[in-house]
């Protein structure tokens, strides 16, 4: 049987990864990999993460199963991150939540969830959007088509063929909308924007699925959630798949969540069955660690506050990056003006240079980025910036 099995390609983040480990140059810089990462090119374990596990390591009395939702306080402590306290989804206890596996883990049960709601529905996807989107929700049988989003001529949106585009989503698809700190333009909806797709989707019909990986490193926790809180009081039905991966520091530990909103505590009840099935078909419990640290972080006020804290420094860090960026490359005096990337958001940015100028960046340089020419601004420090501005501005001539 495995001897009819043909090779596949390697991931293109993952052959990089291979490939930067390999490089003997002292100057290399990964780009690629979209992970936060520290002045030091580190990516850290919060103190708020380590003191939770220390508590946990002390207070932990039992490995038993945590069932198929996993961790409920952890799920009511999510709820209230991404949609806020008084909320009126919460109040009408219209929403469920399940634990999952990272965000990606929590994708995959939205998809087959959204398969038993409706085999023949259709996920409409940004253009670009993160490329495991496309693949999770083809794996689980649903077709995917994409919508018109970033503009790549102008370095923006593409709002008004975003919405002409949406207009004609049929009754009963999905359509993906990144939260925040867009995966990979940095371009993100403003509140206008967030308020013309929330009315066009409860009158279309349309159901979104609010993808929000990066509550935190945009704006701030509230301002990052907003589109999100605007479409959850405009619309009936709605899912969320979030992940603590980014703004907790907690990527190995893959801890998610998939959460929905009925329309009433009734259908919540019934479609909330259908979720825990799907659970169970696929992984049946989730881990306990992740989840576990993120509750008791969110359980304590000292922690939180720490919490926030650290969460703050990592977003300034990261705009400040946009900043320096932006100067550094500007300064350089090349034909393309780099302005665009201080008005963007998150870790991500388009820098708009060709296959031919990346392989330059690689090959000569030690640059490491993806062919899409996106980059992780957290990637850069202020040590390699000078390094990179005059590598970029090299290859550009």
């Amino acid at each position: 049987m495995f001897s009819e099995l043909k090779p596949l390609p390697t991931d293109p983040i993952l052959g990089l990864m291979a490939a930067y480990k390999k490089d003997t140059n002292p100057n290399k810089i990964d780009l690629g990999v979209g992970v936060y990462k520290d002045e030091q090119g580190h990516t850290p374990v919060l103190k708020a993460v380590k003191k939770a596990e220390a508590f946990r390591l002390e207070n932990e009395t039992t490995k038993s199963y945590i069932g198929l939702a996993g961790n409920l306080d952890y799920c009511d402590k999510m709820e209230k991150l991404l949609l806020g306290n008084e909320h009126p989804a919460l109040l009408a206890n219209r929403i469920r939540t399940a634990q999952a596996p990272g965000g990606t883990g929590a994708l995959r049960v939205a998809a087959e969830f959204i398969k038993r709601c409706n085999t023949d529905a259709t996920v409409w996807v940004t253009t670009p959007t993160w490329a495991n989107h496309i693949s999770l929700f083809e794996a689980a049988g649903l077709t995917v088509k994409e919508y018109p989003y970033y503009d790549y001529e102008n370095k923006g949106l593409l709002f008004d063929e975003m919405i002409e585009a949406l207009k004609q989503v049929p009754k009963g698809d999905i359509v993906l909308l990144h939260a925040c700190c867009h995966n990979p333009s940095g371009m993100d909806l403003n509140a206008e924007q967030w308020q013309i797709v929330a009315e066009l989707a409860k009158d279309s019909g349309f159901t979104p699925l609010v993808d929000i990986a990066y509550q935190g490193f945009g704006s701030g926790l509230e301002e990052d959630a907003q589109g999100l809180r605007l479409l959850a009081a405009t619309v009936d039905e709605m899912l969320i798949c979030s992940s603590c991966s980014k703004n907790f520091g907690l990527y190995r530990e893959r801890i998610g969540a998939c959460s929905f909103i009925a329309k009433d505590a009734v259908v919540a009840d019934v479609a909330n069955s259908v979720l825990l099935s799907v659970v169970r078909s696929i992984y049946s419990m989730p881990p306990a660690h992740g989840a576990d640290i993120v509750n008791t972080i969110l359980g304590s006020e000292e922690l939180t506050q720490e919490w926030h804290q650290e969460l703050a420094e990592m977003r300034d860090r990261i705009n400040g990056l946009r900043s320096l960026l932006k100067d550094s490359l500007n300064a350089k005096g090349t034909s393309q003006d780099f302005s665009f990337i201080e008005r963007q958001n998150g870790m991500f940015s388009f820098l708009g240079i060709d296959k031919a100028q990346i392989d330059r960046l690689r090959e000569e340089y030690s640059i490491y980025i993806v062919g899409s020419s996106r980059v992780n601004v957290a990637g850069v420090s202020k040590d390699n910036i000078a390094y990179f501005a005059d590598a970029v501005a090299t290859v550009l001539k």
